[in-house]
């Protein structure tokens, strides 16, 4: 999909992103298109956009968000104090999935992980995204740890 452009989100972006995270309806995080929700992204969308280690990006074709992901940079002590990423909230726009948009957004991911020299790119999915697994392992992703979550709202 060579018309494809990756491109960092902007907060004109924030109406067709908030669109994607509503319709998922496995995800759980509560999302909605309520317009009095709108304050709560806009200011999450300042703060992810200001950050250093933070980026929030989009898939966009034809003049349209198809799709988006963010990306976190994480330093530890682990690893000899290296560089890991972490990719969040990785959605297609449910009619525009099987067209290759997914595996290009992942490809870039992993070309600024590189460019970053990280040593390590790591997701999670939830379990029951079991295409979403099938999608990842074909990019060359593995399955090599648990991941545990307590929800505090």
């Amino acid at each position: 999909m060579a018309d494809l452009l990756i491109r960092r989100a902007r907060d004109t972006d924030l109406p067709a992103l908030i669109a994607i995270f509503a319709a998922d309806t496995v995800g759980g995080h509560g999302d909605t298109t309520d317009s009095e929700a709108f304050e709560d992204y806009l200011r999450a969308f300042h703060v992810i956009d200001a950050s250093q280690n933070e980026q929030l990006f989009v898939a966009e074709l034809a003049g349209e968000v198809v799709g988006t992901f963010q990306i976190l940079f994480n330093r530890t002590l682990t690893g000899r104090g290296s560089l890991s990423m972490t990719i969040e909230a990785v959605q297609t726009r449910e009619d525009m999935r099987g067209r290759g948009i997914g595996a290009q957004m992942i490809r870039h991911v992993i070309e600024e992980a590189k460019r970053r020299d990280c040593r390590l790119v790591q997701l999670s999915s939830n379990m029951a995204r079991v295409d979403a697994h099938r999608f990842y392992e074909r990019l060359g992703f593995a399955k090599s740890h648990f991941s545990f979550k307590m929800k505090l709202k």
